[in-house]
């Protein structure tokens, strides 16, 4: 069979390139129960970290918003100067209990306003002046997965791959529901590619790595979609794809499947214009979403082996805009949710209001600090041989 004839033929060619050989690892050895995972979260176009942790004391705030500002007896405190957007109501009951902590003016140095490349920085854990082609988590699993002695994995729930998920040698597997992919691989087509590719066909070329790809895929399926129905996942959340996606993650790590790292994103927070209704529907979902994912983990008791982690990539400019929205701009606030959380509240100081750069805030916690923690307390990997240095740990976990 020619490439053409065998891509014309297979509907998965695209989304086979995304998976790592180790998967197949699992059928040999699981983790199971008690390992710990981390589930990262991505607020994809730039959330405005002052709408939803607002400085609800601060007059350069409100001065700058006159339209756009949440007024003070609408916010839900959290200290003196703090509180979430009314809309995080579903939050509040998990920030009560300590799950939550708040990091505040999260950015990097010499920040870049476009979306692509600070994704692309944020999903790769460089400097503005570097270009990587392999992803923060992607590394991780190259440094802690190589040879695959151990069973360091990690899905995103999609169809497609993320930039941060791709290591030079290893990349995640993108797995938007465990049923269907089983099913894709047992169609008629793939379990004859499976079963009767002649082995000379697995060279190093492009479709030999096409078949190679899909012989493990069709391994790593099965392992994903046996594991996972031994778990019926009954716990009620809301009605949104967002939180459908973390009842997948949450089904998956009740389920005892070996998987480390778990990645998921809610798109729709570039806000150039009418900000508040758009931004606020998107915070209820996030907040109702987590609070439900939360609760369901404590009552399998795997919550405090799991730690959440939420970020954007940039946040927006202080001064609203003509069309009552807001532009690209800086730093912003990362969410971290453990059971297991040394650091709770509000980890560090607010936005200083008063002391901006070019009418951004400056950023006060390097986004690499956060990942530095998470590689090196949470899982265990040597932190400075992925992201290429060393970075000021946090302590909150």
């Amino acid at each position: 069979m020619d490439r053409r004839s065998f891509i014309r033929h297979s509907g998965l060619a695209t989304g086979m390139l995304f998976v790592p050989s180790f998967l197949k690892s699992f059928e040999l050895s699981p983790i199971g129960f008690g390992h710990k995972c981390v589930v990262i979260i991505q607020l994809s176009g730039g959330n405005d970290g002052l709408n939803t942790i607002v400085p609800f004391t601060n007059d350069v705030y409100y001065q700058k918003r006159p339209k756009l500002a949440i007024p003070p007896k609408s916010v839900i405190s959290l200290n003196a100067e703090l509180g979430f957007n009314p809309a995080m109501q579903a939050l509040k009951e998990v920030y009560d209990q300590g799950y939550m902590g708040i990091i505040n003016n999260v950015g990097y140095p010499n920040p870049d306003r476009s979306h692509f490349r600070s994704m692309d920085i944020w999903h790769t854990a460089s400097g503005a002046d570097e270009y990587l082609s392999s992803g923060w988590v992607g590394r991780y699993l190259d440094s802690d997965c190589a040879g695959c002695t151990h069973n360091y994995n990690a899905i995103e729930v999609d169809d497609t791959l993320s930039l941060a998920m791709k290591g030079q040698f290893n990349k995640a597997i993108a797995v938007k529901d465990a049923r269907q992919l089983y099913n894709n691989t047992r169609e008629p087509f793939f379990k004859d590619i499976v079963s009767e590719t002649d082995r000379a066909m697995l060279s190093d070329d492009n479709l030999g790595y096409l078949y190679k790809t899909m012989i493990e895929t069709s391994s790593s399926a099965d392992y994903i979609f046996q594991t996972s129905k031994t778990y019926k996942n009954n716990f009620d959340y809301p009605k949104s794809d967002f939180a459908n996606q973390l009842k997948t993650i949450s089904t998956f790590i009740n389920s005892g499947l070996s998987t480390r790292v778990y990645y998921v994103s809610l798109s729709g927070f570039d806000t150039h214009v009418g900000q508040s209704a758009k931004q606020d529907k998107l915070l209820k979902t996030y907040a109702e979403g987590i609070a439900a994912f939360v609760n369901d983990l404590k009552k399998n008791n795997n919550w405090n082996d799991t730690l959440l982690m939420t970020f954007s990539e940039f946040g927006r400019r202080v001064e609203q805009n003509a069309s009552e929205g807001t532009d690209h701009g800086t730093a912003s606030n990362v969410f971290v949710f453990s059971g297991s959380l040394k650091k709770n509240g509000i980890i560090n100081s607010g936005p200083d209001l008063s002391n901006l750069e070019e009418g951004d805030l400056k950023f006060q916690v390097d986004f690499r600090s956060v990942y530095s923690e998470i590689l090196g307390s949470w899982l265990q990997a040597n932190s400075q041989q992925i992201l290429g240095k060393s970075f000021e740990m946090l302590g909150f976990i």
